[in-house]
């Protein structure tokens, strides 16, 4: 069951880089955001391929870290399906599993996140994430 939201950020690719051109395409991606996570304002930095698959549609995984103003600190890794949605725009939708040793943030080490993150065609990303009870 879908529960509360607990994040939201924005941010922008950083970078794209060509890893394979073999029976289509993959692609690496990187990012940095600002947002809130349960609450608390962080900064994240996140990688991730993305792989074109027969329907056009995509397969990717990622990893990332983020960063609280308070000093709490987090990694995530993640997997996600995707489309084009027109312009060179991508939208995704998968889930990310959290680990971390920061007390504020401790309860995302038993939580499956499911998220949304879009990239426009300028490079300009937002997400949103919920725990998935």
């Amino acid at each position: 069951m879908l529960g509360e939201q607990i994040g939201e950020s924005r941010g922008k690719r950083t970078g794209r880089r060509v890893l394979s051109v073999e029976g289509g395409f993959k692609v690496e991606v990187a990012f940095e955001s600002v947002g809130k996570l349960l609450g608390i304002d962080v900064n994240e930095i996140g990688t991730y391929w993305s792989a074109s698959r027969p329907d056009g549609t995509l397969y990717g995984e990622g990893q990332g870290v983020v960063i609280g103003s308070e000093g709490s600190n987090a990694t995530w890794k993640g997997q996600g399906v995707g489309k084009f949605v027109g312009g060179g725009a991508v939208s995704y939708r998968g889930a990310v599993y959290y680990s971390t040793a920061s007390p504020k943030l401790a309860q995302l080490n038993s939580v499956a996140a499911v998220f949304e993150f879009e990239v426009d065609a300028d490079g300009n990303t937002k997400s949103k994430l919920w725990e998935w009870k």
